[in-house]
């Protein structure tokens, strides 16, 4: 039931807007080809609306994971930027003045340069590359609008989030707060195929609206691990802590170098696709060194100036998760007016006012040995006489998944313990 939290005049109650920021699901898995759908290409004006916008992401990614970081240095980061940029460009179409300028700034986007018209064409771009068909590369991601049922919001935002961000809206009862979150969890179960359980634990009492933002995303290695290759071996997590993990191996050629000033070996692997990961391995008590300088210029950087040397490397596999309430982290980039009881979005609903009460963002990271079945026992490379370095992914490290097509980081964490869920 909707209260009014003791207030005597009606016109003072508050109603609450539920995020679910990035509901997603990464996982660097293979189970065969999928389908031929040719890939489209891009129109030259869709391409140059993404890649207009594709820099402040870079920014908005590393600033956020900063935040993060900050928080703790002693747990694993995984979150996707696009996600969390995309539902918040969703929300600031509903929100008007300072509540605004806000969430735009604090996404990175400089407004005295870039037209609110253009961030919200580059999302609509952008969404559209991510979910267009390639066959080798499972990507999806949308958005879903839940709305209560005694709700009516402004017709203007409802075609344009449908018109720009392709989202999805249902009706639902926010009474009956339990199967009110069973529908959610439900509907972001089915997005992620399973891989996001239980996302909202609890509803508050006067939520009226609930948008959720997912990305599930699925890729194969071009270069396979060989499973009867991977053995136990130590992962350093800090000078005190050792734990045992399933250490994946091979000896082969790797986009793989030395970064002096980043005191850091760099290494690019390729998925089937679009993507490419990039990992981060500092040398030991190097890992701040790292996260105060990555920028949008060193990514750059790694990704277009590409060789293959060879290397034994071995890499984890693992399985790891975050979790963020993003009014927190958020707020430290100045995006707070939107959860206080001076936001204004009235562009959402004009009835009553809203606010954000909670904004939940939730990934999973899967790292894993698979390609293509056929491919894991048929890769044979030739590897030069001199002797390759062994680069080991025993200690902290840095992962950024970046989409070649539209130059977004998909994804942004850092593992500090493989076995920690």
């Amino acid at each position: 039931m909707l209260g009014d939290h003791g207030r005597t005049m009606p016109s003072s109650i508050t109603r609450s807007l539920l995020l679910l920021a990035g509901c997603l699901v990464l996982g660097l898995l293979a189970e065969g080809v999928q389908g031929d759908a040719a890939q489209e290409t891009h129109e030259h004006d869709q391409k140059e609306a993404i890649h207009k916008i594709a820099p402040n992401l870079v920014d908005f990614a590393f600033s956020l994971y900063r935040q993060v970081a900050r928080q703790s240095n002693t747990s694993n980061i995984f979150f996707s930027p696009v996600s969390i940029a995309t539902a918040f460009g969703v929300l600031s179409l509903g929100t008007k003045g300072e509540t605004q300028t806000q969430i735009l700034e604090g996404l990175d986007f400089n407004l005295t340069e870039r037209a609110e018209a253009d961030i919200h064409e580059g999302f609509h771009h952008l969404l559209e590359a991510l979910n267009r068909p390639d066959n080798q590369l499972q990507l999806t991601t949308g958005n879903g609008l839940f709305i209560d049922e005694n709700v009516k919001l402004v017709e203007k935002f409802l075609e344009d989030i449908k018109k720009l961000y392709h989202s999805d809206a249902f009706t639902v009862n926010f009474k009956d707060s339990e199967a009110a979150k069973k529908q959610i969890n439900d509907y972001v179960e089915k997005e992620t195929q399973g891989k996001i359980v239980d996302l909202v634990k609890d509803l508050n009492a006067d939520t009226v609206l609930a948008l959720v933002n997912f990305i599930f995303f699925k890729g194969k290695w071009e270069k396979p691990f060989e499973a009867e290759q991977t053995t136990e071996q130590d992962f350093h997590v800090d000078q005190d802590t050792t734990v045992k993990v399933p250490m994946m191996n091979r000896l082969g050629m790797f986009d793989l170098h030395r970064c002096d000033k980043l005191s850091s070996w760099v290494l690019l692997m390729d998925y089937v696709g679009n993507a490419t990961a990039l990992f981060l391995l500092p040398d030991e008590g190097e890992l701040q060194h790292v996260e105060d300088m990555l920028t949008k210029q060193i990514l750059s950087k790694f990704l277009d100036q590409r060789f293959l040397r060879s290397a034994s490397l071995h890499l984890p596999k693992l399985s790891i998760s975050g979790t963020y309430d993003l009014k927190t982290i958020l707020g430290k980039l100045g995006i707070t007016k939107v959860f206080s009881d001076t936001a204004d979005l009235s562009g959402i609903s004009e009835e009553a006012p809203l606010k954000l009460s909670k904004a939940v963002h939730k990934a999973v990271l899967t790292i894993d040995e698979k390609g293509t079945e056929a491919s894991a026992a048929t890769m044979v490379e030739a590897i030069p006489m001199s002797i390759p370095p062994v680069v080991q992914f025993n200690r902290p490290f840095l992962i950024v998944i970046y989409d070649k097509n539209t130059k977004s980081p998909l994804f942004v964490g850092k593992v500090v313990n493989p076995t920690q869920k």
